[in-house]
């Protein structure tokens, strides 16, 4: 393993008793949830709509900005023609095939990663070659986290 990759902090005390009352609640909620949407007939409609907005939110990020109208269009028209709905669906897609492979193996190996990658960069194979230089700072600017930038880095 490569010593010289910056690791991120050590997590914080969760162990609390305001962290394990707002768990009780969360578990709860979720009971519910889970009970409420069995009364839907194709649960997927709620999957794929969850999906959708966080491929939405993460696009955002790389200034790929879509409506939610454009981004819905796009998913059941395949002639919609908006390249910024598109990628989010292709997102949502590698979303979901990153979930289903984890749920099938239990693990998320690198080759599953090359798999995800393809669906939203079908072009490019790989990792990337090409340090980045995107970093994790906190509010006053000191550096918390920097990403591996090495291709070894990456696969390590």
């Amino acid at each position: 393993m490569n010593t010289s990759l910056n690791r991120l902090p050590p997590p914080l005390n969760i162990q609390t008793l305001e962290i394990y009352k707002n768990l009780n609640k969360a578990s709860r909620a979720l009971a519910e949830l889970k009970g409420e949407s069995r009364t839907i007939p194709n649960e997927e409609i709620l999957i794929n709509t969850l999906a959708l907005q966080e491929a939405k939110d993460s696009s955002a990020i790389e200034n790929i900005i879509t409506t939610q109208d454009d981004l819905y269009r796009a998913n059941v028209d395949d002639r919609f023609k908006n390249i910024a709905a598109k990628e989010v669906k292709n997102y949502s897609y590698a979303l979901k095939k990153g979930f289903d492979l984890v749920k099938k193996h239990h693990l998320l190996t690198n080759n599953y990663i090359l798999e995800i990658q393809k669906i939203i960069e079908p072009n490019k194979h790989g990792f990337r070659k090409i340090p980045g230089i995107v970093v994790l700072q906190n509010s006053v600017g000191e550096i918390i986290y920097r990403p591996p930038q090495s291709a070894n880095e990456v696969i390590d």
